[in-house]
C-alpha cells in the first residue's frame, strides 16, 4: 500500500470514527433527541450541565445551515419560502438555548455560569451572521417592497413588518466596516450583560448577617424567625441567618428594633456590586451604557433610548420623559409628608438626625398600625401561598373560565417546581403551567414568567406554551405554611397575569404570540391582576385563615381598603428614581467618563430625591436595565399602570367580573400577541385612549 493509499484511509477512518462518536454523543444527549416526555416538557431529569455546551454548537450549525438554505435558494423570494422559512428555522436552536438560559435563571450553578459566558461570543456571533447576511436580507427587502402585490393576512403582514424591522434595527442597512463594528460592539454587550447579573447574584449570596444574640431579633414576628433559624441550620450554625433575598432583608428591615443592625443590612443591600471586588459592576455598567450609546448612534439614532423606544408605545424619550416628570411632583410631595411623619415618631423614639433609608420601613409599619389599626402580620395569616393560589385560580375562572389540573407527571428543574395543565372551560387543554415559588441561592432575585415552548398554529393544530412563573417567596419554616405579605400576594396576580398572557395566546406564528409586545404593553396584563388581589370582593373568595379557615373579617378588610393610598408617595418615588436614572444612562449622546457613583448623585441630586428614599434600584443591582431587557424601559411599569387603571376601571364601573368586558380582555388583549399594534388592540377592548386619572386617583396622587 502506498502512502498515499495510507494517508486516505487514515482520514477516512479517523473521519468515520468521529462521526461514530459524534453520533453516539448525540444520542445520548436529550437535548438533541425529541422529547418523549408528557406534553413534550423539556426533559430537566435528565438534562446535565455536559449537554448544554454540545447541544448548542450543534444547535448553531443546524440553523446556519437553515439560512445558508434560505438565501442561497435560487427561486424567487416569497412570503412562505423567505419569511415563514426564517420563522420556522433555527428550532433546535432555539429549544436548547430556552432551556439552557431559563434554567440558568432559576437554578444555576457555578458551571452553568462559566457555559454562559463560554458560549456567549458565539451566539452574538452567530445572530449577527443571521441579520448581517447581504443575500439573506435581500430576499427579506425584496418581499418587504412587493408586499401590496401579495395576499397577506393580517398577521402575516405583520410577522413580514417585524422581520424586516429586525433586520434593519440589527444592522442590515450598515457598510461592511460599520457591520464589523457593530459584530464587535453586540459580542463584547453579550459578555457584559451576562457578568453584571452573575456579579449581583454573588454579591447577593454572599453576605449573611449572622444573629447569635436573641435580644437582636426583638420586634421580629415569630414566622420570620423561624426562617432565619432554618436558613442558619440549612448551614449548620447557631443562631439566625438574615440574607439579601427581598424575602429575608426586607421584613428584617420592616420590623427589627435593632437601628444599627437594620442599618447593616441595608449598607450592604444597597452596595451589591458596589465593593471594589472581583464582583463590582460599576466599570461593567459604564461600558455597557457607552456600547449602547454607541451601537444606537452606529444605527444613526442620537441615543440609545431613541433606538430602544422607537418600537414601543412610548415612542420616543421625550414622551417618557413628560410621564415621568408629571408624576414626580406629586409623588415627591407626599413623599415629604411622609418623611414628617416619620421624623415626628422618631422623636417620639428619642432618634435625632433626619430620616434614614434604614428608618423607613420600619416607622412606616408602626404609623400604619398607629394610624389604620392595621398589622401586616395579621393580614399575612390570611395569605397562605396556597390559599392566594387558589384565589387566582377562581378569579381567573370567573373571568376567563380557565380550569387547573395539577399533574406530577411532567419532570421539572427542582424539586420546589410544581406542574399544572391549564383548560378552557369546555375542557380543551389550553398550556402547561410550572411554578417555582420559593427563594434560593442558585436562582436569581426578583420574580418573572418565562417561557419553555411559545404558542404558535403549525398544520392547523394549535401547539400548546410551556409556561413558567418563577418567584422568591420564603420557604416554609417547619410546620407553618408560606405567608405571603399583600406586596409578594400582587406579586403572585402579577406574574400570573403575564402567565395567561402566554398561555391564551392564539396566533399562527411563535414570534408574534404571547407577551411578544412592545415594553410598555407587555405589562398590562400583569398588573391589571393586581388590582383582584387587592379587592374586597375578592378577598373574602381567597382571604382565609391558615389555621381555622375563617375568611378575612369585614372590619380588617375595611382597615386594609383604609391604608390602600398609604405610603404611595415613597413607592412611587423610589420607582420613579430608578426610571429616571435609568433614562439618564440611556439618553447619553457622548461617552460617560465620570464614575457610575458620581453618575448616579448627579442624577438623583438633579431630581431632588430625598436622603430618607434609594431608588428601588442603584446602578450596580439594576438588573432590569443591565442585564434583563429593560435598557431605556423601566418606565414601562408606570407607563402600564396608566393602562392597567383605566382598564380596571371599567370593570369598576360594571362588574368586577363582567362577563362582556373580561370576554374583550381576552380576545383582543390575552389571546392577540403582537399581531397588531399595541394601541389599536388597547382601543378595541377599551373603545378608547387610555386616561391617567385613575392612576392618579389609585395612588392618592391627584392635585
Amino acid at each position: 500500500m502506498n502512502n498515499k493509499i495510507c494517508l486516505l484511509f487514515t482520514i477516512v477512518a479517523t473521519s468515520m470514527a468521529t462521526q461514530a462518536q459524534k453520533s453516539q454523543s448525540d444520542t445520548q444527549n436529550p437535548l438533541l433527541q425529541e422529547y418523549k416526555t408528557p406534553y413534550n416538557v423539556p426533559p430537566f431529569d435528565k438534562i446535565k450541565n455536559e449537554h448544554y455546551k454540545p447541544a448548542i454548537i450543534s444547535g448553531i450549525a443546524a440553523h446556519d445551515l437553515e439560512i445558508k438554505n434560505i438565501a442561497n435558494n435560487k427561486e424567487a423570494a416569497t412570503f412562505s419560502n423567505t419569511i415563514e422559512a426564517l420563522e420556522n428555522a433555527g428550532q433546535l436552536l432555539g429549544n436548547v438555548t430556552t432551556v439552557f438560559y431559563n434554567v440558568n435563571s432559576a437554578n444555576t450553578n457555578d458551571e452553568m455560569q462559566a457555559i454562559a459566558k463560554d458560549i456567549s461570543p458565539s451566539l452574538s456571533a452567530h445572530n449577527d451572521d443571521i441579520y448581517l447576511n447581504e443575500a439573506l436580507f435581500k430576499k427579506v427587502k425584496f418581499v418587504y417592497d412587493n408586499k401590496a402585490k401579495m395576499k397577506l393576512s393580517g398577521e402575516q403582514s405583520k410577522l413580514l413588518d417585524e422581520t424586516y424591522k429586525s433586520f434593519v434595527r440589527s444592522g442590515a442597512n450598515l457598510s461592511n466596516s460599520d457591520k464589523e463594528k457593530l459584530r464587535e460592539i453586540n459580542s463584547r454587550m453579550s459578555l457584559l450583560t451576562l457578568t453584571y447579573g452573575q456579579n449581583v447574584l454573588a454579591e447577593t449570596n454572599s453576605y449573611e448577617l449572622l444573629i447569635t444574640d436573641k435580644k437582636d431579633l426583638a420586634g421580629l414576628p415569630q414566622n420570620i424567625v423561624n426562617s432565619a433559624a432554618d436558613a442558619a441550620k440549612r448551614k449548620n450554625k447557631t443562631g439566625w441567618i438574615f440574607t439579601l433575598s427581598n424575602a429575608s432583608v426586607m421584613p428584617f428591615l420592616q420590623y427589627a428594633e435593632n437601628r444599627e443592625l437594620r442599618k447593616e443590612i441595608l449598607t450592604a443591600y444597597q452596595n451589591r456590586a458596589n465593593n471594589n471586588n472581583q464582583y463590582d459592576n460599576k466599570k461593567v455598567l459604564i461600558e455597557l451604557a457607552n456600547l449602547r450609546a454607541a451601537k444606537a448612534q452606529l444605527m444613526g439614532y442620537k441615543t440609545y433610548a431613541d433606538y430602544g423606544l422607537e418600537e414601543t408605545m412610548a415612542k420616543n424619550p421625550e414622551s417618557v420623559s413628560n410621564l415621568l416628570t408629571d408624576l414626580w411632583k406629586p409623588a415627591l410631595e407626599n413623599a415629604k409628608k411622609e418623611t414628617a411623619a416619620i421624623k415626628k415618631m422618631m422623636i417620639v423614639d428619642k432618634i435625632t438626625g433626619e430620616v434614614q433609608p434604614y428608618d423607613w420601613r420600619y416607622y412606616t409599619e408602626k404609623i400604619r398600625k398607629e394610624r389604620f389599626d392595621l398589622d401586616e402580620q395579621q393580614l399575612k395569616e390570611y395569605l397562605s401561598i396556597d390559599n392566594v393560589q387558589n384565589g387566582i385560580f377562581a378569579v381567573t375562572e370567573k373571568l376567563f373560565g380557565l380550569k387547573y389540573k395539577q399533574v406530577t407527571n411532567i419532570p421539572t428543574f427542582h424539586k420546589d417546581v410544581t406542574t399544572w395543565v391549564v383548560m378552557d372551560a369546555d375542557g380543551t387543554e389550553l398550556g402547561i403551567l410550572l411554578m417555582d415559588f420559593y427563594a434560593r441561592s442558585s436562582k436569581r432575585g426578583g420574580a418573572w414568567m418565562t417561557s419553555y415552548r411559545k404558542q404558535q398554529i403549525k398544520d392547523g393544530k394549535r401547539i400548546l406554551p410551556v409556561i413558567s412563573l418563577t418567584c422568591n417567596f420564603p420557604a416554609p419554616a417547619g410546620d407553618a405554611p408560606t405567608l405571603l405579605t399583600f406586596d409578594e400576594t400582587t406579586t403572585f396576580f402579577h406574574e400570573f397575569g403575564h402567565g395567561l398572557h402566554g398561555l391564551l395566546s392564539n396566533v399562527n406564528y411563535k414570534s408574534l404570540s404571547g407577551t411578544s409586545v412592545s415594553r410598555d404593553f407587555v405589562e398590562l396584563p400583569s398588573q391589571i391582576m393586581e388590582n383582584w388581589a387587592t379587592d374586597p370582593e375578592v378577598l373574602k373568595m381567597y382571604a382565609k385563615h391558615y389555621k381555622s379557615g375563617e375568611v378575612m373579617p369585614t372590619g380588617l378588610i375595611a382597615k386594609f381598603q383604609k391604608a390602600g393610598t398609604f405610603d404611595q408617595g415613597f413607592a412611587t418615588v423610589e420607582y420613579l428614581a430608578a426610571a429616571m436614572l435609568d433614562m439618564d444612562y440611556h439618553t447619553q449622546s457622548k461617552p460617560i467618563t465620570m464614575s457610575a457613583e458620581k453618575f448616579e448623585k448627579e442624577s438623583l441630586d438633579k431630581i431632588g430625591l430625598t436622603g430618607a428614599i434609594i431608588p428601588r434600584y442603584r446602578s450596580t443591582y439594576f438588573t432590569h436595565v443591565f442585564s434583563g431587557g429593560y435598557a431605556a424601559g423601566y418606565y414601562s411599569y408606570i407607563w402600564a399602570a396608566v393602562l392597567d387603571a383605566d382598564a380596571f376601571d371599567a370593570f369598576k364601573k360594571t362588574s368586577l367580573f363582567n362577563p362582556e368586558l373580561a370576554k374583550k380582555f381576552r380576545t383582543h388583549i390575552l389571546e392577540k400577541g403582537g399581531t397588531e399594534d399595541s394601541m389599536i388592540l388597547y382601543n378595541k377592548f377599551r373603545g378608547k385612549d387610555p386616561e391617567v386619572k385613575p392612576l392618579l386617583i389609585r395612588r392618592g396622587l391627584a392635585l
